[in-house]
């Protein structure tokens, strides 16, 4: 568990967990609207010295940044409302990716019935305006 104080501090947590990630890696990522989950991929871009910058690929459901020391695949489920919209996205192959796989609203996976056993969980909390709780697997592992 993390409690993080400002935006800085969720990039840096991001950013540590990126230089940890490995080929395959996929990052179930989850928390409320506004809870700093981009914020997060931001900093694992940077761990994993991609130099593009990063954004929510809510409208476009993927973003994929190369140029690093491995590639990222940044995936936004939050407009997928149904199991069976999730099924129909064709995201099977970002769940093995030959990369990172970092995948915000993670949850909706679940609901659609995929099974993540070897994905690494990151969950932010707000606690206030400024102050979060992230609570996250060991990268290092």
């Amino acid at each position: 568990m993390f409690i993080s104080h400002s935006p800085a501090d969720t990039t840096a947590l991001g950013e540590h967990c990126g230089r940890l990630a490995h080929r395959g890696c996929v990052i179930a990522l989850s928390g409320e609207l506004g809870a700093g989950k981009t914020q997060f991929v931001q900093g694992l871009a940077q761990g994993l010295a991609v130099s593009s910058r990063v954004h929510s690929p809510t409208f476009t459901l993927v973003n994929e940044y190369s140029g690093g020391r491995l590639p990222l695949f940044h995936l936004d489920l939050y407009r997928l409302e149904t199991p069976a919209q999730v099924w129909s996205a064709g995201i099977e192959e970002y769940l093995q990716p030959d990369g990172v796989s970092v995948i915000e609203w993670a949850e909706r996976l679940a609901e659609a019935g995929y099974a993540l056993p070897h994905a690494k969980q990151v969950r932010i909390e707000i606690l206030s305006d400024t102050e979060r709780r992230i609570i996250h697997d060991d990268f290092g592992a």
